[in-house]
Order: structure tokens, then C-alpha cells, then sequence
């Protein structure tokens, strides 16, 4: 069962003016709470593409590695490696 935790958030001035304005009759979310789960959805999609994006850069670096600077690894290598 999924974890729920209560946070208190203060803000002010043109901060919560903005945060008014996207939240209510004219805002594009029914209450604070809304907006606050939709920011923190999006910045986590964010970190989880920025992560893929710097794999997918590794990734690329090793497949356009020459072949003869590959090596042979055994898992225990690779193991070892990361525990470093």
C-alpha cells in the first residue's frame, strides 16, 4: 500500500501570487494540492529522463569504442568494478 505523507509548504509573495493563478475557477487545477502532485510528477519525470539520457550517452560512447579496446569481464569483474 502506497505511502502518504502530509507536508506543509509556505510561499509568499509573487510565489503564491503565481501558484493563485493556476489554481481555482480560472487556473488549470482545482486546489494547491493538485498543482503540487502535477510539479513534483513532471520533475521527477524530468530526473528519470535526465538518468536515461546520460545512460543512452555512455551507451553510445562504448558502441563507438573501437573493438580491440574492449575486454573480456567475468561478472566478479564487473562487481568488483562497482563496488569502487
Amino acid at each position: 500500500m502506497p505511502r502518504t505523507t502530509t507536508m506543509t509548504v509556505r510561499v509568499s509573495g509573487a510565489l503564491s501570487e503565481f501558484v493563485a493563478t493556476n489554481v481555482g475557477e480560472d487556473g488549470a487545477y482545482e486546489n494547491v494540492s493538485e498543482y503540487i502532485r502535477d510539479l513534483i510528477r513532471r520533475d521527477k519525470e524530468r530526473a528519470e529522463r535526465e538518468a536515461f539520457d546520460r545512460l543512452k550517452a555512455e551507451l553510445n560512447r562504448a558502441f563507438a569504442a573501437p573493438e580491440d579496446s574492449y575486454k573480456p569481464l567475468t561478472a566478479a569483474d564487473v562487481i568488483a568494478r562497482n563496488r569502487n
